[in-house]
């Protein structure tokens, strides 16, 4: 039990923990969940075949064994299930048991795997204490990731609803190519929702998407800053050169590696 208790221990330590170690790990598994999207986004339209089965077999035992470690260190396991990227990883990992039976017919789905990308604190903190471009731009490339995030995404369910469906959208591409010209409301008229589902879809698509995207215009344009917590009054964001508080005046020490 000492040492069932001792391996829980250390494999909590690489998901949360805070050594070089860890960090590593963590960063490891972002490496994965890049290549894995990327992966499911280039085979989303392809045929089955065998070399990509055994890809998928790989990809779901890792994933499988990502999500029992997670499920295995937490302290509330219905919390961890209510997670999105928890359900997403399920969905994705029942995609793939179903591939021998139904060949690619649910492959779009794995795209919505794009939703676990930045998705935990540890992670970020990681990027913010070793990557100084991520510090001073984090706001325009969380905003840039979010919106393509939800591009994937919404594009996934609209070939997974609706795909052959409705007039012109037949291929991954199609899909793509609509969601993108319904958030940019550009409206071509060449592929367009004739059915209740797919105009909520495309209400969807909007209002969130526009959100979105202003959202990324608004952290491109704004002034640039950086989040350091402020010791005294606690403010987190400041300008990249400040030296003091602007809220209260105490005094700064933000790390720059000299880029400053």
């Amino acid at each position: 039990m000492t040492e069932n208790r001792s391996l829980q221990d250390e494999v909590r330590l690489l998901y949360e923990g805070r050594s070089k170690r860890a960090t590593r790990f963590r960063y490891g598994l972002l490496i994965f969940d890049f290549v894995t999207i990327l992966f499911f986004l280039a085979t989303a339209s392809m045929a089955f075949a065998p070399w990509i089965l055994m890809a998928d077999i790989v990809i779901g035992l890792l994933i499988a064994l990502d999500l029992g470690a997670r499920f295995w260190i937490s302290k509330d396991r219905l919390r961890l299930l209510r997670r999105v990227y928890i359900l997403v990883d399920i969905v994705v990992l029942a995609s793939l048991v179903a591939a021998p039976f139904v060949g690619q017919g649910l492959a779009v789905l794995r795209v919505l795997r794009s939703l676990r990308l930045i998705h935990s604190y540890h992670l970020l903190r990681d990027l913010r204490r070793d990557v100084l471009f991520f510090r001073r731009h984090e706001d325009t490339i969380i905003a840039a990731m979010n919106l393509t995030v939800f591009i994937f995404a919404m594009t996934a369910l609209v070939f997974a609803l609706r795909g052959g469906d409705e007039p012109g959208l037949n291929t991954y591409v199609d899909a793509l190519y609509f969601t993108v010209a319904t958030l940019t409301t550009t409206g071509f008229g060449d592929i367009t929702m004739t059915t209740t589902l797919g105009r909520l879809l495309s209400v969807g698509i909007m209002v969130v998407g526009v959100g979105l995207f202003l959202q990324l215009v608004r952290a491109i344009f704004s002034p640039a800053k950086i989040k350091h917590k402020c010791p005294n009054c606690g403010l987190l964001k400041h300008d990249v050169d400040a030296i003091h508080c602007k809220h209260c005046g105490e005094e700064l020490n933000i790390e720059t590696e000299g880029a400053i």
